[in-house]
């Protein structure tokens, strides 16, 4: 059984950082990209960023791209989401997910995520 959990989310000031982690477990972690999503109340979940099972390939959503870092420990079974210069519209319940098929390159899409976390809530206050 495959499980994703979530941590690190909290409420911080624009311009703060933070670090999300995603504990997964059930499967050889290291066969399968990862990525990080997001659901603002109101507003469909979204695509913030992606890694591939090796750590060597990554891609981000462009209102990301400079702020935000995605990146994995294998050997712990750790993904991670280092967002800095965070923003009110970064507001959001962040979602981590692993790919269905091994070995693939960067993920976007969420119909090719099966496993999914609970999330965790990031507020930035103005």
């Amino acid at each position: 059984q495959v499980r994703l959990i979530e941590s690190g989310g909290g409420l911080v000031q624009a311009g703060d950082s933070l670090r999300l982690s995603c504990a997964a477990s059930g499967r050889p972690f290291s066969n399968y990209a990862m990525g990080w999503f997001r659901q603002a109340p109101g507003k469909e979940r979204e695509f913030v960023a992606t890694i591939t099972w090796s750590g060597l390939g990554t891609d981000y959503v462009d209102s990301v791209k400079g702020r935000f870092t995605i990146s994995r420990d294998n050997a712990k079974n750790m993904v991670y989401l280092r967002m800095n210069s965070l923003k009110p519209e970064d507001t959001a319940i962040y979602y981590c997910a692993q790919g269905g098929a091994p070995m693939t390159g960067p993920i976007r899409g969420p119909n090719e995520y099966p496993y999914w976390g609970q999330g965790t809530q990031v507020t930035v206050s103005s």
